[in-house]
């Protein structure tokens, strides 16, 4: 199946058709360590995990304003930075699966954790829109305040409609992001 990609001009290439379900190859902590490795990059990724309150779009997304776990990560290919991913996690879904509150998740990460809960996701909704950069993003990312950033927004939910996670991809400049349609 196809996968992500690094170009020689650093340019990288998404490809959604298979991210999820190859996610702890190699022991893998999720997809973006997975794609990158197989892409020939170094991933590695800083993270923070904490528990408070979403921002409304999430809130509304997740279909309620109670706590949350809140994990926020910048996303490196060897010292590169490429994107800020902060993902909202219900925290009766940490209740659940109390790994998803940790700083190492595992091999297939947070989407790994749900599943050996019960907490599979199955149908998973991606938003891709620019949005302009704020202050901390253009300081991390190296552009202007303002300029467009391609954001996707991630919406996972399991077989019974629960959302269970929101993952907010702030993407640097450089990406290109490939779907697939079958036309059966």
């Amino acid at each position: 199946m196809p996968s992500n990609t690094i170009g020689t001009d650093g340019t990288i290439t998404r490809d959604a058709r298979s991210r999820y379900r190859q996610r702890s190859e190699d022991g893998a902590h999720g997809a973006f360590e997975a794609e990158t490795k197989r892409a020939g990059g170094s991933p590695r990724a800083e993270v923070e995990v904490d528990r408070g309150q979403a921002p409304a779009d999430v809130a509304a997304l997740l279909g309620s304003a109670d706590e949350v776990v809140i994990r926020r990560r910048r996303m490196f290919d060897a010292q590169r930075l490429v994107q800020l991913a902060d993902t909202y996690i219900p925290a009766y879904v940490a209740d659940v699966a109390p790994t998803v509150a940790q700083l190492d998740t595992g091999a297939g990460g947070i989407i790994s954790r749900m599943a050996d809960a019960g907490l599979a996701q199955t149908d998973v909704v991606e938003d891709v829109t620019q949005v302009p950069a704020s202050p901390e993003q253009a300081e991390a990312l190296g552009v202007e305040p303002g300029a467009l950033l391609l954001t996707i927004t991630h919406i996972g939910r399991t077989e019974d409609g629960r959302t269970v996670e929101v993952t907010q991809h702030v993407l640097s400049p450089g990406w290109t992001l490939r779907y697939g349609v079958p036309l059966d």
